[in-house]
């Protein structure tokens, strides 16, 4: 039997994909979470083989709940998302996730991916996969990607210096340069645009 951990805060998409993949004989649910905290717990309790985890969670979403699992547990994550955005592709491999697939795929295939990547293989979307050949690279360096990591919660450009061993002034310079090669008004702009592509 392949043991099965499933984590989606939408309560009926989780609970109806649990119980379409308790029909396959191969296949046990041994639990299900509401979000990532839940799931990382969990996994760590329950030892499952895979990790069935949805990319938008609150508080920790599901490419770095996969991270933390797979940190601590030997088990393999696969991704499902409504919304999949090839940088978030490349940040769930960067991540050591197994699977990556959309939710409109019918749970048939879910468990076929399932098998995959319990049998030690990867699976990612072909459709998502070509995307992500032809997605756009960041234009920002690496320092300048930093200070988005550093900000990505809302910090103060006083505290993003601080823990890059910056001057605030070197780390304002860096906040200009990336709100002018992206075009936005706002750091916070700057970090969505950012996570939503993969390049944080």
């Amino acid at each position: 039997m392949i043991r099965v951990l499933i984590a989606d805060d939408e309560d009926m998409i989780r609970t109806a994909l649990a119980s379409l993949l308790r029909l396959e004989p191969d296949l046990e649910v041994v639990s299900e979470c509401r979000d990532g905290a839940a799931a990382l717990a969990e996994a760590e309790r329950v030892r499952p083989d895979v990790c069935l985890l949805d990319l938008e969670m609150p508080g920790i979403d599901g490419v770095d709940t996969a991270a933390q699992i797979l940190r601590s547990v030997p088990t393999r994550c696969v991704i499902v998302t409504r919304h999949a955005r090839p940088g978030v592709l490349r940040r769930a491999l960067g991540a050591g996730v197994h699977g990556f697939l959309p939710k409109s795929r019918p749970a048939d295939d879910v468990a076929a991916v399932i098998r995959e990547v319990a049998a030690g293989r990867r699976y990612v979307d072909p459709e998502i996969a070509a995307d992500a050949l032809s997605d756009e690279r960041s234009p920002l360096t690496d320092r300048e990607l930093d200070v988005l990591r550093a900000g990505a919660r809302g910090e103060t450009i006083t505290e993003i210096a601080a823990a890059l061993h910056l001057s605030p002034g070197t780390v304002r310079n860096h906040v200009s340069a990336v709100l002018g090669k992206l075009g936005l008004a706002t750091r916070q702009q700057a970090t969505i645009h950012a996570r939503e592509r993969g390049w944080i």
